[in-house]
């Protein structure tokens, strides 16, 4: 079982992680976008992280929906919208809840995904984040069926969700800022789909600690 717990240590693990990294983030970003992922997934969690402490008595779905609002009121561009997006559909696949079995995370995960998809409007090779978390979080739900136990999908999906975010160097942006740079963005990693892999790669290292 995952606790309320751990989704709040997961939180707090991105936003720091995000802080390491958003000069990277912004490099990346810098070659085919607006030279600004990093800053503003940066900003959005720094929020974030500082309602955490207030948060400790709510269900994982009331957590979720203050991210979401966090996010939305404060990342600009496309990330607040998109990351934003992820985290209220999550909340409403698991209302209610204050721990979440293998079956209850991988829904949260798939309905993240979709909302997403739903108002990005990519689909999976458009040079996003959805090709890190298309074939992190489909992995994740075919382990679980399997009968891996969450940690075990975690750890598949983290791989996969590597792979999913290097594929997108060779590939051409459909999508977004880099989308007016045509062939010229071949040979750049996603932004996008980088701090998404950050994303999955910091739950699994808090579900690894707490074992």
């Amino acid at each position: 079982m995952i606790t309320q717990q751990q989704i709040l240590q997961w939180l707090q693990t991105y936003a720091t992680f995000i802080e390491q990294n958003k000069d990277y983030l912004t490099e990346l970003d810098a070659a085919i976008g607006d030279a600004d992922h990093g800053i503003n997934m940066n900003r959005g969690f720094q929020k974030v992280a500082n309602q955490l402490c207030s948060l400790t008595e709510k269900d994982i779905s009331q957590i979720f929906k203050t991210v979401s609002m966090t996010l939305i009121s404060s990342v600009g561009g496309a990330s607040g919208a998109l990351y934003g997006t992820f985290f209220l559909q999550a909340s409403n696949a698991v209302t209610g809840l204050s721990e979440l079995t293998p079956i209850d995370t991988a829904k949260l995960l798939e309905t993240g995904l979709l909302g997403i998809k739903e108002r990005g409007k990519a689909n999976f090779g458009d040079k996003t984040m959805l090709d890190t978390l298309e074939p992190a979080i489909n992995t994740f739900t075919n382990a679980i069926s399997q009968g891996n136990n969450t940690l075990e999908a975690l750890q598949k999906a983290v791989i996969a969700a590597e792979q999913g975010m290097k594929n997108t160097i060779p590939l051409i942006a459909k999508k977004g800022r880099a989308t007016y740079l045509g062939e010229r963005s071949i040979g750049h990693q996603d932004p996008g789909a980088t701090s998404a892999y950050f994303l999955l790669k910091t739950f699994l290292e808090v579900i690894e600690k707490s074992q």
